[in-house]
């Protein structure tokens, strides 16, 4: 079958090197992809705002499966368009990717199934939300309720900054997204991240990560979209991983599906555990970026019935089948990230190999005639596997020390939490 793929990061190059291995796909066709994805499949031109130009390109080309890589096309509703015309989507309707569009919806839903989340005050008005923190005091979340590119999300240590975070929210610093925003209770324990497939009616898992989303060694410097992430999480064990289920996921789709909205694609959702007790701190209704990518670094398995069986409803028949070894990847940004930075820097040194433990995503790059140059603000995800967090840690950083990019920089503590446990 001819499949069509949305997105240009990291995350759509790692799914882009999955859905190519399948058997099942003839035409990989990417929109627009980057400077890494050339050799997986045809890039093509696309407006997705433009949802019959995008049904239109299915029927030209006969596309049987759209595969939307980035939140933005699935909360703007791409994905209901393509279904009416018979295409079949791996993301949720318009509705259900409210699950990502709105902080102030998920928390409606998880009051209403009574899931375990962070206490919370929801704000139209710049004057009382500021007189919610000084009631509340810190630490403290304030969250923009809309997408924020995963910038609008501020964890506030001092009341000062909690305040700075609502009037950056109220000022327009993050656009319509800001214009109603979450205070949230600060929830303690340790943070990780797991994906489960659903077809609107039945969830199975798909993997456990954590992420370093600060831009910094140690976790310092402010939030980023992601500095590195490594898979599995060991503090998501069976019995943790069990009550996300039961106390989570499952409310979740119920309660999605007696609204009308079932919800189908893939749930990311975003944990604090303390104690073995799960919380909910928000969801995501596409993949992790940069958590794809060790994902599909683990992942054995055939992908393309898995994400056909998401949107036909047969998902109870499909297992997933993983690699027992670790993966970690370790992000490299341009400098200045996740300030300014400068765009059309050379990249050099990067690793020509097929070898499937060891690779580099790209995410902000092009390809110039045969020059890689970096466009983006996180650049590259390098990706290694190994038997344990140790290794696995130990190859990503040598590849990344082969690599010559003077104008880019990394952490280089992706992974201490696992590699910690281990020793």
């Amino acid at each position: 079958m001819n499949i069509l793929l949305i997105g240009s990061g990291g995350r759509e190059h790692a799914l882009a090197w999955k859905i190519a291995q399948s058997p099942l796909c003839d035409t990989l066709f990417i929109a627009p992809g980057n400077g890494g994805t050339h050799d997986l499949g045809e890039h093509i031109s696309l407006n997705v705002e433009d949802h019959a130009g995008v049904v239109a390109l299915c029927k030209l080309q006969n596309i049987e499966l759209v595969v939307v890589g980035p939140e933005i096309p699935l909360v703007d509703g791409l994905a209901d368009p393509l279904r009416e015309a018979g295409i079949a989507v791996f993301g949720p309707s318009k509705l259900a990717a409210q699950l990502e569009g709105s902080k102030v919806f998920t928390k409606e839903v998880c009051d209403r199934m009574n899931i375990p989340t962070a206490g919370y005050g929801h704000f139209t008005n710049h004057a009382e939300a500021r007189a919610y923190v000084e009631a509340q005091g810190a630490p403290i979340v304030i969250k923009a309720d809309g997408l924020a590119a995963g910038k609008g999300v501020t964890v506030a240590m001092t009341r000062d900054d909690a305040l700075a975070a609502i009037d950056d929210c109220f000022d327009g610093a993050f656009g319509d997204a800001g214009a109603e925003v979450v205070v949230e209770e600060f929830l303690t324990g340790e943070e990780a991240s797991m994906f489960f497939l659903c077809d609107g009616t039945n969830a199975i898992p798909f993997g456990t990560a954590q992420d370093h989303k600060r831009v910094g060694d140690g976790d310092t410097g402010p939030n980023t979209g992601g500095m590195g992430a490594y898979s599995p999480a060991p503090v998501l064990d069976d019995a943790t991983q069990n009550r996300v289920m039961d106390e989570i996921v499952k409310p979740t789709l119920k309660g999605m599906a007696d609204m009308g909205a079932p919800f189908s694609g893939v749930l990311y959702a975003g944990l604090m555990i303390d104690n073995g007790a799960p919380k909910l701190i928000e969801y995501n209704v596409r993949f992790g970026d940069p958590e794809c990518q060790v994902l599909m670094m683990r992942l054995e398995s055939d992908i393309v019935p898995i994400l056909l069986a998401c949107d036909k409803g047969g998902l109870s028949d499909v297992q997933a089948q993983w690699s027992s070894d670790f993966a970690l990847t370790v992000v490299m940004a341009a400098n200045g990230y996740p300030g300014n930075y400068e765009k059309g820097s050379q990249i050099n040194g990067l690793p020509v190999t097929g070898d499937k433990q060891n690779l580099v995503f790209h995410a902000g790059t092009q390809r110039v005639e045969k020059v890689i140059q970096a466009v983006g603000g996180r650049v590259l995800n390098v990706t290694a596997t190994g038997p344990n967090a140790t290794e696995a840690q130990a190859n990503a950083y040598k590849l990344v020390d082969g690599i010559d990019w003077p104008e880019g920089f990394c952490r280089r503590d992706i992974g201490w939490r696992a590699v910690e446990r281990e020793s």
